[in-house]
């Protein structure tokens, strides 16, 4: 069977681009974020249950979910977080699932899922390793307030709604840092794929 390995992080640490590293190694990848998309696309028993929990003003007119609506409601209130979660989380761990079970591992001796809130939501136990992309809190938060256009205390609200990036780098069983330049990032994404290898 191919390994499980995790890849996480805090938001915008870095793990994307931590990520299409491996895929150019040509290791397998997964991304939760895009699983957690398609949970509430148009027409998916998710984004009924989102709307069940939330009301009809967070999607569109063309029947989309509202990201940035329910993203205000959600960051501002630990309950209505955690219930969002318990909608998206189980399909997100069952596609995941699925899509490990999918691959030859004769072909793939691991994989890599990557999933923000792995330790957040008690995952890190259905994985063999973890990986966890850092930086240091500066450059993240300046990272989320250029990506999202928020301002400094809505970046660090979101910051603050996940597990602090210290205690995930001290459970990892990997660390890539990404505050540094894309070579120094580069590096040391080879040498925890040859860590893998080594352990296969």
């Amino acid at each position: 069977m191919t390994r499980r390995i995790a890849l996480t992080g805090g938001i915008a640490t870095g793990k994307s681009h931590v990520r299409a590293q491996f895929e150019a190694l040509g290791v397998p990848t997964i991304d939760a974020d895009v699983l957690a998309r398609g949970a509430v696309a148009p027409g998916t028993v998710g984004l009924s249950a989102v709307v069940a929990r939330f009301g009809s003003e967070i999607v569109d007119t063309a029947g989309t979910l509202d990201r940035k609506k329910l993203g205000a409601i959600v960051f501002a209130d630990s309950a209505a977080r955690r219930d969002l979660e318990a909608i998206i989380h189980p399909i997100v761990r069952r596609a995941t699932d699925a899509w490990f079970a999918s691959l030859d591992a004769s072909r793939h001796p691991f994989a890599i899922a990557d999933i923000p809130l792995l330790y957040e939501t008690g995952r890190d136990a259905d994985f063999e390793a973890v990986i966890v992309a850092a930086c240091d809190a500066d450059t993240q938060i300046r990272r989320v307030m250029e990506r999202d256009g928020l301002t400094e205390a809505e970046a660090r609200q979101r910051i603050a709604a996940q597990l602090p990036i210290d205690e995930k780098v001290r459970r990892a069983d990997h660390v890539i840092r990404t505050d540094g330049t894309f070579e120094e990032t580069g590096r040391q994404v080879r040498a925890v794929y040859e860590a893998l290898l080594l352990q296969h």
